[in-house]
């Protein structure tokens, strides 16, 4: 029989780890696992929160305390860079979004011999679970959940149903999949929906092409001070103080520099973020996304020049990118080995790259210090809240 070992460490994917590397399912740092298998809670495990927890799928961490939970976001981003042999200037305090800050939400939902559910899904599994309370989510999102259950059982087929959520600035803005609205009554019934609960948009996908069919203005989101048109289905911040973060430390690490690339620039969050006395180049893949950076610069008048381009097909060459003093980098979870090979080559010497993935961040990250520039500050990010997604920002110097 074995003797019983402390958890020292949460692994990647959530599970507690003991000196002998021994992974314990629901085990936090201060654990121990006894001789027969069983967990003792240490200092650091509490309750958790949601009575949801452990099925739902939203969260993996709830019974690790704050400090436990802090640790393991520094934790990913540390071994990530170590994993690479990166030497790290400067580990910036690592920023946790609160509870119930969460502003966009994808939910599942299903229609029942009873009824509907909606929620996550639950660890796992394809089973959705029927979500009666969430400590994750705005609480102006969670409070159409229960609107939202009835409409599916109003007016859901057998196909499952997905539900986007999203908080803009003039409200929740909300895009049903899986649904089809047969007949007046049904159309009817879906606008008194977001009638009722005062959505600012209310978008339906029958399977072939979402149809907007409530708006009653114009959607937008602002980023820094400039509000931007949000299309369906566009990429945002997951939480409003995460977002603050990262572009309060995109600022500083761009400094003073009056020219600034960015790449994967999405809808703007950096480029409105940096934009005067900085001139912008903003360079997205994605068309509603560029259209709508393009419209929000040319509106405010702003030095915002946008550029519609695939940088994994085409990136931005080293002589393109020489023209300006930094980049900034905010690539999708694959990581920009082809973009970053080619800033590699270049001339510029500040690099401000935000990344939601440490394992792709610190491969690129070695092929910019292979090329001479050093990992001067990171900071790690955890805007999901009790889940193991990590993100971070980054300060490259040549």
């Amino acid at each position: 029989m074995s003797e019983s070992e402390a958890v020292i460490r949460i692994a990647a994917k959530g599970d507690g780890v003991t000196a002998s590397g021994r992974h314990v399912l629901g085990g936090v740092t201060g654990d121990v696992v006894e001789s027969d298998g069983t967990l003792s809670f240490g200092p650091h495990h509490v309750e958790p929160p949601c009575r949801h927890f452990p099925e739902c799928g939203g969260c993996q961490l709830q019974y690790a305390d704050e400090s436990v939970l802090r640790q393991f976001v520094t934790d990913r981003v540390v071994n990530a860079a170590e994993g690479q042999g990166l030497a790290i200037g400067t580990l910036l305090e690592t920023h946790l979004s609160p509870p119930k800050s969460r502003r966009r939400a994808t939910l599942h939902g299903m229609k029942t011999r009873s009824g509907a559910v909606l929620g996550f899904k639950q660890q796992r599994s394809h089973h959705v679970l029927d979500l009666r309370e969430c400590p994750v989510l705005d609480p102006a999102l969670f409070r159409l959940i229960a609107p939202l259950r009835d409409a599916i059982a109003r007016y859901a087929g057998k196909r499952p149903v997905d539900i986007s959520l999203t908080l803009a600035d003039q409200g929740v803005d909300c895009t049903i999949s899986g649904i089809e609205l047969d007949g007046l009554a049904a159309t009817e019934g879906i606008l008194e929906l977001a009638r009722t609960n005062s959505l600012t948009r209310l978008t339906v996908h029958d399977g072939y092409t979402p149809q907007t069919v409530w708006e009653p203005e114009p959607v937008t989101v602002s980023l820094g001070r400039t509000p931007v048109g949000l299309p369906v289905g566009s990429f945002l911040q997951p939480t409003q103080d995460g977002e603050q973060r990262l572009c309060a430390d995109v600022r500083e690490f761009v400094g003073s520099a009056t020219t600034v690339a960015d790449f994967f620039a999405g809808l703007g969050t950096f480029a409105f973020s940096v934009v005067g006395p900085a001139k912008v180049l903003a360079v997205e893949a994605a068309r509603d996304a560029h259209l709508a950076c393009k419209l929000a610069a040319d509106r405010g008048q702003l030095p915002v020049h946008t550029m519609h381009r695939d940088l994994f097909r085409n990136p931005l060459q080293p002589q393109e990118i020489g023209r300006f003093d930094a980049a900034i980098l905010d690539p999708p979870r694959a990581g920009a080995h082809k973009q970053v090979t080619q800033i590699a080559q270049s001339d510029i010497e500040r690099v401000a790259y935000v990344s939601c993935n440490p394992a792709s961040w610190a491969r690129d990250a070695k092929t910019l210090i292979d090329a001479g520039f050093r990992l001067e500050k990171v900071r790690p990010v955890g805007q999901f809240r009790w889940s193991t997604h990590v993100e971070l920002t980054s300060l490259f110097m040549r």
